[in-house]
């Protein structure tokens, strides 16, 4: 439960914002809300962008990769990198641990890259107090009842870990108030086009655009 995950550790490695020139964007939803789908489409879509690959504890699910949707690592070596500070943020979720690699994040944005995070409403709540220009989007799904069905229809938890995703899934989404924009995904074609627009819009932003006006500018000043 959300209750049960909220006595755990949620970790803020880094008490300075991350710098970079690139935009630092985080998703959250419940598990199964399609946060994923999603992503995947704006990273096929929208130029520019890449996407941070979490670390976990949790066991490798049919189909994935490591190093392309997860680090798979065991408990000891997840701690060991906690105590070395390699986290942006870390959290107990759903009985597993994760974490976002700080020197990813940052070599990204330095680099001029924007970033997709794609983390738990915990982790949301860490970046958001490390990077104040962050953007966040929360993707809820449009019924409790599909949400279980995308759940059961992807036959990758064991019984007891549906259920707790299921019971966690009812606190998490009460904090979609806590992010910047919301997508309702009941259409994942909607929906995908609605990330991306959101990262075009924030990246037209008049203080994300100084150095490209300044250069502007500057033309404008030699011809006169």
């Amino acid at each position: 439960m959300l209750s049960e995950a909220k006595e755990q550790p949620v970790s803020e490695s880094h008490s300075a914002m991350v710098l970079g020139r690139g935009m630092l964007v985080v998703v959250s939803s419940p598990s199964g809300g399609g946060k994923g789908t999603l992503i995947r489409r704006a990273l096929k879509t929208v130029p520019n962008l890449g996407y941070s690959v979490s670390f976990t504890t949790r066991p490798a699910r049919e189909g994935e990769i490591d190093g392309r949707d997860y680090f798979f690592v065991p408990v000891a070596e997840f701690k060991q990198k906690v105590e070395a500070g390699d986290f942006l943020e870390w959290a107990v979720v759903h009985g597993n641990l994760y974490g976002t690699s700080y020197a990813q994040v940052q070599r990204e944005l330095i680099e001029g890259h924007d970033i997709i995070l794609e983390i738990d409403v915990q982790g949301a709540a860490s970046v958001r107090k490390l990077v104040d220009d962050a953007v966040s989007i929360f993707i809820l799904p449009p019924t409790f009842e599909i949400l279980r069905a995308r759940l059961e229809a992807r036959g990758s938890e064991r019984p007891d870990d549906l259920a707790l995703r299921l019971r966690n899934s009812r606190g998490e989404v009460e904090h979609y108030r806590e992010f910047q924009y919301l997508i309702i995904n009941d259409d994942a074609d909607r929906a995908a086009a609605q990330l991306a627009s959101i990262i075009y819009a924030e990246r037209a932003r008049c203080e994300r655009q100084q150095q490209a006006a300044q250069r502007v500018l500057e033309s404008f000043k030699k011809k006169f």
